[in-house]
């Protein structure tokens, strides 16, 4: 169980108005692919492998002004023994709980099958309106296919191809018709952005444990089944008034060990993800200690210029008692990193989790933070470099990563030394704990 604090509201869910549509069926009978097409984004993973989605994926549409929530759940398959599928019915059932209307896909181009009527009888006692959606009927030919699933008994029926995204206006002019239209406000209004934080590691590490944690629900699935998470699941959080989107992202592996279709996607997605990002949180397992897998993984990370924090997951159950020993060797381990925190945490027991709230905010501050040239220039003046080069002034050009330029009497890059020189004396003087920092030259 994960601890929770004394008062309900020291971490809130955001509320969302938006009406909830969940799609639902079988294994491979296209649901991800129609969450794309309505959604217009590339969210979920699609391939030709049955139970690609896992863990419920959600996003935003809209469809003639009417804005609702759309919801990917993992292919359903009743009275299944095996863990993966009951937790895919576990996520699936939370979503339909929620639920405005429910799409019930089905594949067009098979007969119904017995998992197909089993899901349809678990739906009827839902008590949510139900939209049968049969898919991938490409042509109007086959168009008279999709009548014969009438026989699961569903009144509404739209024959639909996500893939050509074809039938799919007579489909939301049917689910969001009850739906709110949003009127585009008169005056635009400032809003602060939230805060994007992937959570990256190599598999089984306790990334989906430490969503849950952060969230305090159930929200992605958890087992001791290494590559579990496949598709990037993501919850926002408000905590003190700063709102966090957490995307717990799929473990990565090595170049070789990555075969099945769906990994590869997935180590695509997350990489992805990692840019996306403003702070990365790198889980590394304590009970393991580290691995040549964490220091690559970490440089995905520093190579994107994201701000980071070391998260040493499962320290309550490590032989390792002391901090500063397991800090000394991951510091040897990740010398790049010398700019990041560490937090040793138990995402199982919530030990040590609702810290990051804070840590997270103050990289992403350090990240975000400008200097004036003004304040540059002074700093220049009391630096002494080396005879050989002459720095004249500097200015920062960006942020997120914080990134300046120093104009010097030469045109080729500063020596290694002298760039680490001046990036120390950047933290020394102006903080940016947390956060790499890019050095460029230009010649005066």
């Amino acid at each position: 169980m994960v601890a929770r604090p004394d008062s309900p509201t020291e971490i809130a869910p955001l509320p969302t108005p938006l009406p909830i549509v969940v799609i639902v069926g079988r294994p491979n009978v296209g649901k991800s692919t129609l969450f794309n097409a309505i959604t217009r984004t590339r969210r979920s993973i699609v391939g030709d492998e049955p139970g690609i989605t896992r863990d419920r994926i959600r996003g935003e549409a809209e469809y003639l002004g009417r804005k609702f929530a759309l919801i990917d759940t993992g292919g359903i398959i009743q009275n299944d023994s095996e863990l993966i599928p009951s937790q895919i019915l576990k996520q699936a059932r939370v979503a339909l709980e929620q639920a405005s209307q429910i799409i019930f896909l089905i594949d067009g181009r098979t007969e119904i099958t017995g998992a197909d009527r089993d899901l349809a009888k678990m739906l009827r006692q839902v008590g949510k309106p139900v939209t049968l959606a049969v898919n991938k009927i490409d042509s109007t030919s086959r168009e008279n296919l999709a009548h014969e699933f009438h026989g699961l008994g569903f009144k509404d029926l739209y024959p639909v191809s996500a893939e050509h995204r074809m039938g799919l206006d007579d489909l939301l002019e049917h689910v969001t018709k009850g739906f709110a239209v949003t009127a585009e406000p008169d005056t635009p209004t400032v809003e602060r952005l939230p805060i994007k934080v992937a959570i990256i590691g190599r598999p089984n590490v306790g990334k989906s444990t430490l969503l849950n944690a952060l969230v305090r629900q159930e929200r992605a699935i958890v087992s001791p089944v290494a590559g579990t998470t496949r598709d990037a699941v993501d919850e926002r959080v408000v905590r003190d008034g700063v709102e966090y989107v957490f995307v717990d992202t799929a473990g990565i592996r090595r170049k070789g060990k990555t075969k099945a279709m769906a990994e590869k996607l997935s180590v695509v997605m997350a990489r992805r993800h990692i840019r996306m990002a403003n702070v990365v949180l790198l889980v590394l397992d304590a009970s393991e200690g580290m691995v040549a897998l964490d220091a690559t993984i970490a440089g995905y990370a520093h190579e994107e210029g994201r701000a980071m924090i070391l998260v040493v997951n499962k320290w309550d159950v490590t032989k390792e008692k002391k901090q500063r020993t397991f800090t000394e060797n991951m510091r040897d381990e990740l010398k790049f990193l010398d700019y990041a925190p560490a937090a040793f945490i138990s995402a199982k027991t919530g030990m040590g989790v609702d810290r990051l709230f804070g840590m997270i905010r103050d990289v992403f501050n350090s990240a975000s933070k400008r200097v004036t040239t003004a304040e540059l220039n002074r700093f220049v003046e009391m630096l002494k470099f080396d005879r050989d080069i002459k720095v004249y002034y500097m200015t920062q050009q960006s942020v997120r990563p914080p990134s300046f330029v120093v104009f010097t009497d030469k045109a080729n890059n500063l020596h290694f030394s002298t760039e680490r020189f001046l990036m120390n004396q950047l933290r020394k003087r102006f903080g940016f704990e947390g956060t790499p920092i890019e050095i460029k030259t230009k010649r005066r």
